[in-house]
């Protein structure tokens, strides 16, 4: 696993719910962890909504400081260089929405390419995603304005809290030919905890990533 996991994916693909979580699994068994919010796409549903949570897990939280007031702004925190810079740091970095967000990361892109490891993060239930030709376009437009290629697909299919073990095997055949498509593998495939016995995945799936909420809000809490 590479020292810097990038979330990216479209704009309501689920982002930062994975990076949220991802960072709360990974203090499990390492003592330095930050999660950098550089979504400068939404400013409505960001990573600071989440502080206490991940405050309380021990994972630091390098965000914009217009985060969760009227004001909006793009931001990329200065903070975010010690991601870089600091070898000893795991750090997840959730990247704004399609093409534009990801431009943010490429003022970083040369020092990322050899500790870095960019995840397309594909929901097919949104709108302007539910196609091969669709994802493999936004795959190609992130990739450009990041200046980094992606390492492989993270499917989280979902419905927020109308998912169903449904939602998510309906749509396996879809990410799965994506995935040839773009001949990227399938690293993992989220499915939530309580769904878990009624969903069969194969290997070209990935890992299962069982998530649960936490509350109400649709944070998950990785396994």
């Amino acid at each position: 696993m590479a020292r810097i996991t990038i979330f990216a994916g479209h704009y309501g693909s689920g982002k930062t719910t994975l990076a949220v979580n991802f960072a709360v699994a990974l203090r499990r068994s390492h003592a330095n962890v930050a999660l950098c919010d550089m979504d400068i796409v939404n400013p409505y549903f960001r990573t600071a909504d989440h502080a206490n949570l991940l405050e309380a897990a021990g994972v630091q939280l390098i965000g914009s400081p217009y985060a969760n007031t009227n004001v909006e702004m793009p931001w990329i925190p200065a903070e975010a260089q010690r991601i870089v810079d600091d070898k000893s740091l795991r750090a997840v970095i959730d990247l704004g929405g399609d093409d534009t967000g990801a431009l943010a990361l490429g003022r970083f892109a040369p020092q990322l390419i050899d500790q870095a490891e960019m995840l397309l993060v594909v929901n097919p239930c949104r709108p302007l995603t539910r196609g091969v030709r669709d994802l493999t376009e936004m795959r190609f437009g992130i990739e450009n304005a990041a200046g980094l290629a992606f390492a492989g697909i993270v499917n989280n299919t979902n419905l927020g809290a109308e998912t169903t073990a449904q939602t998510i095997t309906a749509h396996l055949p879809l990410v799965r030919e994506a995935a040839r498509a773009m001949r990227l593998p399938i690293i993992r495939t989220a499915v939530w905890k309580n769904l878990s016995d009624q969903i069969t995945l194969t290997e070209q799936d990935g890992q299962t990533l069982l998530v649960e909420r936490y509350h109400h809000k649709d944070v998950w809490a990785i396994d």
